[in-house]
């Protein structure tokens, strides 16, 4: 589950991201004094349209691994209009079995990704996507995939949305002992969305997320350090639901070695082999 967007992509200066209040390798929701910037996004001849959004990308990404049709789900709200209709081609094309929600009273959502010196801004506006309900989980041709489900993934973005459907899929997991994962998304979840974090955190297994997201979760748990290897390990520590499967905690640092902390005792950097071009990392974000 999670917010499908269609990402509005393309190549911007300083000067726009300061027309529009944005720091480089951010991700937020977009305020009323962002609305603009999609039509001047959409002007540019550089553009590109994606379908997309944080977790669809993912599964995107392993549908593509897998090359089995069918092989992964996804849920998520679009509204009733082309873009939903597109984005309902593009998953289907991709292979991914999608179940949305379609919401006749809000638009597609969107999302802007400003790319400039190497990094990206990404402004959400989540419209449709905003609206999802746990009751379109609750049906039983939708809950079946639940069911079906050996691994979960959901993005933290998803917890501003319908914490109590990541809820009821956490407690599942975790009762029939499946892997559920989740990704810290971006340091304002962290900080304004830290109730909602903290009640699915206890059955999360493994745990994604970058520098600045991880030294933000520190801050705001009253840790004392912004050493990322100290953060990790002490992720992977923070109590679990299940005993079943430990928790693995992965925090990237761009270009540096990523860090990976195992259930508390070990921590090791792994440097990442391949240097994808921003274009490439575009998918998943």
């Amino acid at each position: 589950m999670g917010n499908p967007l269609l990402d509005i992509s393309a190549v911007v200066d300083e000067a726009f991201l300061a027309k529009y209040d944005l720091k480089p390798g951010n991700s937020i929701l977009a305020e009323e004094k962002h609305l603009p910037m999609y039509d001047e996004l959409g002007s540019k001849g550089n553009t590109e349209y994606i379908a997309g959004g944080a977790t669809q990308n993912s599964i995107r990404v392993a549908q593509w691994m897998l090359q089995i049709p069918g092989a992964t789900s996804f849920m998520g709200c679009i509204g009733k209009d082309k873009f939903g209709e597109e984005m309902k081609n593009n998953a289907q094309a991709a292979g991914v079995n999608v179940h949305y929600y379609e919401d006749a009273n809000a638009p597609t959502g969107t999302c802007a990704v400003c790319v400039v010196g190497g990094e990206r801004s990404l402004v959400a506006n989540l419209s449709a996507a905003n609206c999802y309900k746990s009751e379109h989980l609750k049906r039983p041709e939708n809950w079946t995939l639940v069911e079906k489900a050996k691994y979960v993934y959901i993005a933290g973005f998803f917890l501003t949305v319908s914490p109590d459907s990541i809820q009821l899929v956490a407690e599942h997991a975790a009762a029939t002992n499946k892997v559920f994962m989740m990704n810290l998304s971006a340091p304002f979840i962290c900080e304004f969305f830290r109730d909602a974090q903290e009640k699915a955190f206890p059955h999360v297994d493994y745990i994604f997320g970058n520098e600045t997201e991880a030294r933000t979760f520190a801050k705001v748990h009253g840790w004392e350090t912004e050493k990322v290897e100290e953060i990790a390990l002490k992720i992977s520590q923070l109590p679990k639901a299940s005993g079943t499967h430990k928790r693995i905690t992965v925090i990237t640092q761009g270009c540096d070695p990523v860090v990976v902390a195992d259930d508390g005792k070990n921590v090791c950097n792994r440097t990442p082999s391949i240097h994808e071009s921003l274009t490439a990392q575009n998918h998943p974000k």
